[in-house]
């Protein structure tokens, strides 16, 4: 009889596997439209503008501003929830299953990045785009590893998911630390003024959501009009949700939370942005272009760069007795995890838009060729490699989620 835990875990893999699939979707219909007649009306599209004004507070943004900063927000909302749980009652709760996790995101963030800088460190526009390569996108992941079924143990996913949180907060910190326009002091002066009133409800035991979700849109303003970026107001929010409820034993307003916006996340946050994101016009394109430093140095940090950084940082914390590897888990399936990580679509696409989108960079075309480059033949060897190396036969995955050293 599966436990509370492993319940959750197996629809939470079963969810994002299937989000991962029509993510690939969206992203193949933006491509497809982006090369045929119907690239005018695509692009007309994602450049519409939207305008929203209460009183003195207006904001004018093409539809593709909107989506990148609003809706990604809810994403980056979903992101901060699971790393509360995770942090007070699930696998990172423990800081044995935290270790290996920990140090392959470091190792699959750094390489990565360096790999990106041996190449454009002669080009001070296209240095921008060092972190873009230093990604990786879970779902696109999950939903590569759920074309092998039942084969798949979950101390595998749950390395996986785990690596992808910790990589999710390398991401929010360098967004906050370098993807910053010129600050409002009166804007910043109000996200300061929300972050008390929401450790007051938290304080409390205040469990309206609507009271929260008001809070955090003011912020999310405040955020937007602040030079720091939108998004990282989801996280803020998400710190203060309440994990447990005094009035009613048993509820959490956290796990509720998270549960309704997963299918928000995986079938219309996600799959909008990357059709918004993904179109790529590759007509009249060569080697010119893809031998190009910056596509050149995102495909080959995505492929080469995750790969290593995770495996060998893995491997290093091992041999040095810190960690053991996860029950179920091989070297050869450790080293198809760390390749399929370099599958960084989404979030590669978000920080890219940051770097080259909104500082009139113009190389928007090659971060989507290395993103699309890189993320592909990083999903194929993680798949293949992960294929060869998994057992055959009947399900594995049943087992005892965890990734505590043997």
């Amino acid at each position: 009889m599966k436990t509370t835990q492993e319940s959750f875990l197996l629809k939470f893999f079963k969810l994002e596997s299937a989000g991962g699939i029509v993510l690939m979707l969206a992203a193949t219909l933006a491509v497809v439209l982006a090369n045929t007649p119907l690239r005018t009306y695509y692009a007309l599209l994602i450049d519409t503008p939207v305008e929203v004004r209460v009183g003195a507070i207006h904001i004018a943004k093409p539809l593709l501003l909107w989506i990148n900063d609003g809706l990604m927000a809810i994403f980056f909302f979903l992101v901060g929830l699971e790393l509360k749980r995770e942090l007070l009652e699930g696998e990172l709760s423990d800081k044995r299953n935290i270790i290996l996790p920990g140090v392959g995101a470091i190792g699959g963030m750094a390489v990565p990045a360096l790999i990106y800088v041996y190449f454009n460190v002669n080009d001070p526009a296209a240095m921008k785009g060092w972190a873009i390569p230093a990604a990786t996108d879970i779902a696109f992941a999950l939903g590569v590893l759920s074309l092998l079924g039942s084969r798949v143990p979950i101390s595998i996913k749950v390395f996986l998911t785990s690596l992808a949180i910790f990589d999710d907060i390398g991401a929010i910190v360098i967004i906050a630390a370098f993807y910053t326009e010129n600050i409002s002091p009166v804007a910043l002066a109000v996200v300061a003024f929300c972050i008390p009133v929401l450790a007051l409800f938290n304080w409390k035991h205040f469990e309206s959501k609507s009271l929260y979700v008001t809070v955090g849109v003011v912020m999310w303003v405040a955020m937007l009009k602040s030079g720091v970026h939108a998004t990282l107001a989801g996280v803020l929010l998400a710190m203060f949700i309440p994990m447990g409820s005094k009035a009613t034993p048993g509820y959490s307003p956290l796990k509720s939370m998270e549960h309704d916006l997963h299918v928000v996340v995986a079938f219309v946050v996600l799959p909008v942005f990357a059709f918004a994101n993904a179109g790529i016009n590759l007509a009249g394109m060569g080697m010119e272009q893809v031998l190009h430093p910056v596509p050149m140095g995102i495909a080959l940090g995505l492929f080469v760069g995750k790969q290593v950084g995770i495996f060998a940082f893995c491997w290093a914390a091992i041999a040095l007795g810190l960690t053991g590897l996860p029950r179920g888990m091989s070297w050869g399936s450790l080293y198809g995890a760390a390749a399929l990580c370099g599958v960084g679509f989404t979030m590669s696409l978000f920080i890219g838009s940051l770097a080259f989108e909104q500082t009139s960079v113009n190389l928007l075309f090659d971060e989507r060729l290395g993103i699309i480059l890189g993320s592909l033949a990083s999903g194929c060897v993680g798949y293949l490699v992960l294929r060869a190396t998994l057992p055959s036969g009947s399900s594995v995955s049943e087992e005892a989620p965890g990734t505590a050293p043997v």
